[in-house]
């Protein structure tokens, strides 16, 4: 699936058999990926009616081949995945945007955040209450204004100054939503009961030109109370892209994601394991009589492989498993990786690369 050289003895033998020409490219030019999610729980086949599950797969397919169609056409990974987490965003289906669950006051408070992985730039809105796609008003506060994060009602004036799509209350009223909040008052369901299929919805890619960018909206906690604002709207916790390690959007338990910085944890693992690799392959590189390499090794010739990638993720995700938390994440590499890790049952996921891979899956065992 994935599109790229990592394997050491074939570096060192293109050093070796090249010299300064050797070029050991981890991906052609127009590679692109992307990887989506809506939310990570107690999803098992016992509990989801057939009818449900091919519901969900079609919203995540058709969520999923929107990116792929910008990231073909040569869109950006911003792009990409603004339009997908849209979609993601208008399906009840999802706890993001239309299908926001409530709070404890019967009242939708919802949360987004963006993250351009080639200059660092992001945007965060936390407890907005009237936008209809929240992950826009994310991405106007990263475009259009000098903060990172907006919450409550200045969030709410900002996105009507920036003549975005306003909501009533009326258009979260689902039935869903209403019967969750109604048999947590009425004390016949625990809000963590409620809680334990998590909904938020999120999207990472690398676009062609090798940038990245991550997205994640969510409806935040049924029953929630105090302004709780979880890890969707807070950059390094449930959101985290830079284009020379990774990008991430999470799902699950937000406290135990806030605490263990989980977004950005991955990241920093990725390239503190992609520098250690590099210095390695250097290391096989024979040097003249005054100790200088014959070649220098370049960080653009060589990749982490899959299952590199894969363990720092899954150890992460085992390691907020640790402190108590639940949930996953998905991840795009800069090498063309699309995929996702969690310790849950099941999560809503997908993901697409130009190599014509494409899959969505709901359950643990599926790939």
């Amino acid at each position: 699936m994935f599109k790229f050289s990592s394997i050491l003895p074939a570096l060192t033998f293109a050093a070796l058999a090249f010299g300064s020409s050797a070029s050991a490219q981890p991906f052609e030019d127009d590679s692109w990926s992307i990887a989506i999610h809506g939310g990570a729980g107690t999803l098992e086949r016992e509990k989801i009616t057939p009818e449900k599950d091919a519901e969900i797969r079609a919203a995540l397919n058709a969520a999923l081949a929107e990116g792929s169609k910008i990231l073909k056409a040569g869109g950006s990974a911003m792009e990409a995945i603004t339009a997908t987490i849209i979609l993601l965003e208008n399906d009840p289906n999802f706890n993001a945007g239309k299908g926001a669950v409530y709070t404890w006051d019967k009242t939708n408070e919802l949360d987004a955040s963006i993250m351009d992985g080639s200059d660092l730039s992001a945007g965060a809105v936390a407890g907005v209450t009237a936008t209809k796609n929240p992950i826009l008003l994310a991405r106007a506060v990263k475009d259009n204004s000098p903060h990172v994060m907006l919450s409550g009602k200045g969030a709410d004036q900002f996105s009507r100054e920036q003549g975005l799509e306003q909501a009533t209350p009326d258009y979260y009223a689902t039935p869903l939503r209403l019967k969750q909040i109604e048999d947590v008052h009425a004390k016949e369901v625990s809000a963590a009961d409620v809680d334990y299929k998590f909904g938020t919805v999120g999207a990472v890619a690398m676009d062609s030109k090798g940038n990245m960018a991550a997205g994640t909206s969510t409806g935040g906690m049924t029953g929630k109370r105090w302004g709780r604002i979880g890890d969707s709207p807070v950059i390094g916790a449930g959101t985290y892209a830079r284009n020379r390690s990774c990008a991430i959007s999470a799902t699950g338990a937000g406290e135990y994601f806030i605490r263990l910085g989980v977004a950005h944890e991955i990241c920093t693992r990725i390239w503190t394991r992609f520098l250690a690799v590099r210095d390695e392959v250097q290391a096989t590189v024979p040097t003249d009589k005054d100790g200088v390499p014959e070649y220098y090794i370049h960080a653009s010739e060589f990749a982490l492989p899959p299952e590199e990638v894969q363990k720092i993720a899954d150890d992460v995700i085992a390691e907020l498993g640790e402190i108590g938390g639940t949930g996953g994440i998905i991840f795009a590499t800069p090498w063309g990786q699309a995929g996702y890790s969690f310790n849950t049952p099941g999560m809503y996921r997908g993901r697409a690369t130009s190599d014509g891979a494409m899959s969505v899956s709901i359950y643990g065992d599926e790939e």
